[in-house]
Formats: structure tokens, C-alpha cells, sequence
């Protein structure tokens, strides 16, 4: 587990922001952990929430909006 951590943290390059990196740190953490918990690998979780569900959220948000604003202007109307 103890490499899984510290192949993960090898990933990062030092941001000049010490905030942002423990952040990172910090997610790098929970995602290790929730892969193990998920049974699956670190790169896994990564693609599975930055490839495929991000991308998802953000087209169901942005179409969301945009029948919201159709509603609205046919409110106004």
C-alpha cells in the first residue's frame, strides 16, 4: 500500500504553492485509498472520475442550464 502512495505522489511536480500541493497530496491520499476500497488501481479511479464521469456531469449540467434558460424565457414571454 505504502508504494502505492509514493508511486502516486511521484506523479507530482512541485507547484511553487505549498497549498496546492498538500491539496493534491491530500487527494492523492483519498484516491489511493478509495481504489483499494473500489478494488481497483489508482490510474483506474483516475480515469474512471476525469475521463468519464467529469465529462458526463458537465454535458448533463451545461444542457441543464440551457433547457432552464429556454424554460425561463418562455416564462417571461
Amino acid at each position: 500500500m505504502i508504494e502505492e502512495y509514493q508511486r502516486a505522489l511521484a506523479t507530482m511536480g512541485a507547484s511553487g504553492s505549498d497549498t496546492i500541493d498538500y491539496v493534491f497530496k491530500l487527494c492523492v491520499v483519498l484516491l489511493v485509498d478509495a481504489a483499494e476500497f473500489l478494488g481497483i488501481s489508482y490510474e483506474e479511479i483516475n480515469v474512471w472520475l476525469f475521463v468519464v464521469i467529469l465529462p458526463c456531469i458537465l454535458i448533463y449540467q451545461t444542457l441543464r442550464i440551457l433547457y432552464l434558460k429556454r424554460k425561463i424565457r418562455k416564462a417571461a414571454d
